[in-house]
């Protein structure tokens, strides 16, 4: 079954509530989707698709042992489904919205397919508009992994039947988040990537 990708160029500065509605309602209908981020295109179900979530699995050639990180649209939502210490709450609202992930322990909320074996999670918010009307509009986190291009054509190109939306924010060059995990309150950098982690050295 073919579906036809629909390439949306929704307004980066100023994102069209229209257009974010449609996007929602593919989310809804448990399609998926391509947006982009602060760090490069990502390919998103909702955080509670578990087909999506394992069509994403295939497509990535991913082993399910290595969980997918989801977009929060704010650090009120991140606390729904991680267990936010002070010093964590702190250390991002600083951060954030920015290039980063934070590796935290995962609530109740959090479906099994998407916590490590250790029952942590990575959480981003990114410093992008779009993606974040989009959440905001869903009302729940979607699943983040990189599309592995930097423009919507080849994107297209590359994953056309399997996604529902494309939302064509120009060309990103992929520059991945710096990972930092914030379990017990000890900051430990996974990952060096666009986030400046020196506040973490």
């Amino acid at each position: 079954m073919n579906k036809k990708t629909v390439t949306l160029s929704i307004n980066p500065d100023n994102p069209q509530q229209r257009l974010i509605g449609r996007v929602s309602e593919v989310l809804e209908n448990g399609g998926l989707i391509v947006y982009p981020t602060d760090t490069f295109y990502g390919i998103g179900c909702d955080l509670y698709n578990k087909k999506g979530i394992q069509l994403i699995y295939r497509l990535k050639n991913r082993p399910l042992k290595k969980p997918f990180s989801f977009v929060g649209d704010s650090l009120k939502e991140i606390s729904r489904y991680a267990i936010v210490s002070n010093y964590a709450y702190k250390t991002m609202k600083r951060l954030l919205p920015g290039p980063y992930t934070f590796i935290l322990e995962g609530t109740r909320l959090v479906p099994k397919i998407m916590l490590t074996k250790r029952k942590t999670v990575g959480i981003r918010v990114p410093n992008n508009n779009i993606c974040r009307a989009v959440v905001r509009t869903f009302g729940r986190p979607i699943i983040s992994t990189s599309a592995g291009y930097d423009d919507p054509q080849s994107i297209k190109e590359a994953y056309s039947p399997f996604i529902d939306i494309i939302i064509d924010g120009g060309v990103l060059y992929q520059n991945p988040s710096s990972i930092v995990s914030l379990i017990d309150d000890i900051p430990e950098i996974i990952r060096e990537g666009k986030g400046d982690i020196s506040s973490f050295l």
